[in-house]
């Protein structure tokens, strides 16, 4: 057993784990955390995608023992300080960029780490950035949409 402490969404959080523990399964079974999803444990689906130290990371290619002292982000922390949907959130409900919603966090959490590095992505932009994320039922186009809408609230409001 390891103890981790690391920064989730703005707090403080200590668990004890076993060393094979990845961070996606302590963000869920240990922090009780469930919005980050586990599809695939291969990194191939996306799903699981959080920010550790700002950068965006497939939860399901690293241990929590790795995150040690890290400050990560997840779903749960992208909504507003009152609870309402935060800006990408609100703009995949708008534009319909879910269906099963599956994918929708680790969608949204890839949104949020293109949309810092770019705020003004071009289509091409927004695809090729989503190249690791799978979705099996919108087909994408309003996710794309989702994304564009969310980068011009975003720009708007600075």
């Amino acid at each position: 057993m390891v103890t981790v402490t690391l920064t989730v969404n703005g707090q403080e959080k200590t668990s004890d784990c076993e060393g094979r523990s990845l961070l996606s399964d302590f963000l869920r079974d240990n922090l009780n955390l469930t919005g980050t999803h586990v599809g695939c444990d291969t990194s191939q689906c996306g799903a699981c995608v959080v920010h550790v130290d700002g950068e965006a990371v497939k939860s399901c290619t690293m241990f929590a023992w790795e995150a040690q002292g890290a400050d990560v982000a997840t779903i749960e922390g992208m909504a507003e300080d009152d609870g309402s949907l935060g800006t990408i959130q609100q703009a995949f409900q708008d534009h319909h960029g879910l269906q099963c919603g599956f994918c929708t966090p680790g969608m949204v959490m890839s949104a949020a780490a293109l949309l810092k590095k770019n705020p003004d992505p071009t289509e091409y932009e927004i695809r090729d950035y989503l190249e690791g994320n799978i979705c099996r039922c919108t087909g994408y186009q309003n996710i794309v949409h989702a994304i564009q809408a969310a980068a011009q609230t975003m720009r708007a409001a600075t």
